[in-house]
């Protein structure tokens, strides 16, 4: 079992640095395509990311929330979903942090102690009670899980927007931006004036640790990863599918609506949603990216997402030190996680086609 376990690590580490090095070449490329020094810019990337005690630690403040919206997109594929809503569920999280840790503090006595646990809490309900919208449609009316979460995105973004906009989480004094955290509810900066970094990114590994114990060692993960591997068998075992499914949306709903409070409570300087909610927009997305890249294992999300958070980190000094355009920068940094994902889509993609030709063939 370990030596199995041992070929099967080197084996998703093989493909994944000849995934890596693939994109590095073609986005190398690309690059001098538009007659820019992929040396040097590549330098510039990693160094920006990596280089430093300090750009380290930046790149662990962009990877928190993407360990969390990885979670999200994880757990569904590990029931055999493709739950892409963690970019909705993250917005009505961090709508629920502002609430928390700005709007009812205004208004209402808190104790301080209280407001950074109960911005965590509202955030991950808010989150939840979002994914149950499309878990509802999927067990009760067989919705797919791809069209009702993208429509729930949607319906999250203007939601939020409208909400981040208007009394009473609106800024009176800055009507870009809602009301910010109050200091109480502010996570600790760690290394104040030189990194963003705060404690909130133990909030984040912690919560995927619990998630990876709940998967390899209860009876429910079990049972979820079953549903997900051989749902024949899991039908015969007597598991219920529909309490699978309606789990692994809730699981993936209080992922991604951390992920959004953290964010908003957990990242300075602001501390605040804007309007726009571009500080926080993409962040569900980018989950899809880290969960293919980390092999769908919460433990492995960590590491994706702190490597996707280094080329996010790097890729804003690449414009003023390599002369890389910043559209161009995101260009990069996409095609180097398009192709880190693939691996793990292609198994993903040919373990469906073959479930699907065992049920047509039943």
């Amino acid at each position: 079992m370990v030596i199995y376990r041992l070929k099967r690590i080197m084996t998703d580490f093989s493909l994944s640095a000849a995934a890596l090095v693939l994109g590095l070449v073609i986005a190398a490329l690309l690059m001098l395509a538009y007659g820019r020094n992929p040396i040097l810019a590549y330098r510039w990337l990693f160094y920006g990311g990596f280089g430093t005690y300090y750009t380290l630690m930046d790149t662990l403040s962009y990877a928190m929330p993407l360990m969390l919206t990885g979670i999200t997109f994880a757990i569904g594929v590990k029931a055999g979903l493709f739950n892409i809503g963690a970019e909705g569920q993250a917005y009505m999280g961090a709508i629920g942090a502002v609430l928390a840790g700005a709007v009812i503090p205004r208004y209402f006595h808190v104790p301080a102690p209280l407001i950074i646990p109960l911005i965590v809490i509202m955030s991950m309900l808010f989150g939840m009670l979002w994914s149950l919208g499309p878990a509802l449609l999927k067990v009760y009316k067989g919705v797919h899980e791809v069209i009702s979460t993208i429509m729930f995105n949607w319906i999250a973004f203007y939601l939020t927007m409208y909400l981040a906009s208007n009394p009473p989480f609106v800024d009176p004094q800055r009507p870009e931006k809602t009301l910010s955290i109050v200091p109480a509810g502010r996570f600790p900066v760690l290394y104040p004036l030189r990194s963003i970094l705060t404690a909130a990114v133990f909030v984040a590994i912690a919560f995927c640790i619990i998630i990876y114990l709940f998967l390899t060692m209860t009876k429910a993960g079990f049972e979820l990863r079953l549903v997900g591997a051989n749902p024949d068998a899991a039908r015969y075992a007597g598991i219920d599918q529909r309490k699978v499914i309606l789990m692994s949306f809730i699981i993936g709903g209080l992922a991604a609506g951390l992920a959004g409070g953290l964010v908003i409570a957990g990242r300075p300087p602001v501390w605040a949603l804007f309007g726009t909610l571009g500080n926080i927009q993409g962040i569900g997305f980018d989950g899809i990216g880290v969960a293919l890249i980390g092999r769908n294992n919460p433990i492995g999300a960590i590491i994706a997402a702190i490597f996707i958070g280094g080329l996010s980190n790097g890729s804003r000094v690449m414009e003023p030190y390599a002369h890389v355009a910043s559209e161009l920068s995101r260009a990069i940094n996409g095609i180097i996680i398009v192709m880190l994902s693939i691996p793990e889509l292609w198994r993903i993609v040919s373990l469906y086609l073959r479930r699907r030709k065992v049920g047509g063939g039943s």
